[in-house]
């Protein structure tokens, strides 16, 4: 049973919603005026505020604004006698859920609330979702807990339930596969195929037929009639990767089954249907080929039904402690070694090196090292990272190893003073934030500083 609170200053008015509403069956409250209102929101959840707009000391705009700030899951239904564009606009900016003058309808009413709390289940079922999601750090085999990977997993939620076409931009190494298969495995569809194919890795004489699958004695060597990728994705999903690398003859092609659902096979006499829903992804501008020409527009339209950007990880550098965790684990078990972390001193390296590579540079990264590891954690040493990241490393450390050895000793310690001063730099000298930065506690951070001098 929904729980309804009513303000307005109207008693007529406040007394036919009370009443009114009631016999809907819901839990209804009322009150005069936007500090008893107030009050009441502070101690009880309320489903679903309704209130008038033009009320003395606390107005409909300020009640909703204080609300929001309350409960900001609550429903807003402002009404008013008073009607003006500008006050719907103020209104909705604040975030109301719609906006009725008093000469509404009891219908019209009706409507405008039950709408307004299945928006409501809506928005708390994707907050408990996303709380699931940042309490367990992953989702459908994605590691992340940042603001635009919460972003990203909520919208593969939602678009999941559609059969729209989704077109996933982002950067090589970004984890674009990784989003269509989740796509398709929230997806109705997930029982049937999911099939990949990566347009700009296929020659171009052969892609059509793996496409479209050829009929036997097409050409020189066609056996036997071939299943293409379409029928093998027939009621499933299939993930075209790299769309834009397709061959300009292949997109008139590719057009006709995002259009009519029908293809032929090469060499065949006969349309053949399919039902698939067709999920792809490029690391290009596919908007600047549409403008060379390079790409055909309304092919492009076709396909990004649905845009989904997904962010590099130099956007996402909080997550990369809990990625290289992951592919410490992962790695570890399948080289039989024992190695449970990542030295501070190696992480600090990895946070402050761009990835141009992402996610997938990332792991790389990380499986090299435990393959080099010796220990049971992953010190600076065996990070091997592109040039860049390289020459980072050669000037933390400052030092490589000769025939004459080195006093290892005093270069750990040299490389921890230099850690520890970049810490203090980053966060203003205060010791509290530098000793969270170096995932280290107080105290020890403070024993540190005086054992290595650092003034």
């Amino acid at each position: 049973m929904a729980r309804i609170l009513v303000v307005d200053d109207d008693q007529g008015m406040k007394d036919f919603l009370e009443i009114m509403l009631t016999r809907e069956g819901f839990e209804v409250k009322s009150v005069s005026g936007g500090k008893e209102a107030l009050k009441l929101c502070k101690k009880n959840a309320f489903d679903l505020v309704i209130t008038d707009l033009k009320m003395p000391k606390i107005d409909g705009i300020e009640l909703l604004k204080k609300v929001k700030e309350i409960s900001p899951e609550t429903m807003v239904i402002v009404i008013t006698g008073y009607a003006s564009g500008e006050t719907a606009v103020a209104a909705m900016k604040e975030g109301a859920y719609d906006y009725l003058e008093k000469n509404f309808t009891v219908d019209d009413l009706k409507a405008t609330i039950q709408d307004a709390l299945s928006k409501k289940g809506i928005k708390e079922e994707d907050a408990l979702f996303l709380k699931g999601v940042e309490d367990a750090y992953s989702f459908e085999s994605m590691i992340g807990k940042t603001k635009s990977m919460m972003k990203v997993y909520s919208t593969i939620k939602k678009v999941a339930e559609t059969p729209a076409n989704v077109l996933i931009l982002g950067e090589s190494g970004t984890g674009k596969e990784l989003v269509a298969r989740a796509i398709h495995e929230l997806s109705p569809r997930k029982n049937n195929p999911f099939v990949i194919i990566n347009c700009g890795g296929v020659p171009e004489n052969l892609l059509e037929s793996e496409l479209f699958g050829y009929m036997k004695g097409s050409f020189s060597g066609a056996y036997t009639d071939k299943q293409g990728l379409f029928e093998v994705a027939s009621g499933g999903t299939i993930f075209l990767d790299e769309i834009g690398e397709l061959y300009p003859f292949l997109q008139v092609k590719l057009l006709r089954v995002v259009q009519e659902k029908t293809f032929r096979r090469i060499g065949g006499s006969e349309d053949m249907r399919v039902d698939v829903r067709i999920l792809s992804a490029t690391n290009q501008n596919v908007e600047e080929k549409v403008k060379l020409g390079e790409f055909r527009e309304d092919l492009f339209f076709r396909l990004n039904v649905i845009p989904m950007r997904i962010p590099p990880l130099r956007e996402r550098k909080e997550d990369i402690p809990l990625l290289a965790e992951y592919f410490i684990e992962k790695y570890s078990k399948e080289f039989g070694k024992k190695i449970k972390k990542i030295s501070p001193y190696a992480l600090q390296l990895l946070m402050e090196y761009p990835f141009p590579g992402n996610v997938r540079e990332l792991e790389n990264i990380i499986e090299r090292s435990v393959a080099l590891e010796t220990g049971n954690i992953i010190l600076p040493e065996n990070l091997i990272i592109a040039e860049e990241g390289e020459a980072k490393l050669r000037d933390v450390l400052g030092v490589n190893l000769t025939n004459g050895g080195i006093d290892l000793n005093e270069e750990m310690k040299k490389i921890e003073k230099h850690l520890i001063e970049q810490a203090l730099q980053k966060t203003n000298y205060s010791k509290t934030k530098a000793a969270k930065y170096l995932n280290v506690t107080y105290d020890s951070l403070l024993y540190r500083i005086d054992k290595l001098n650092i003034q």
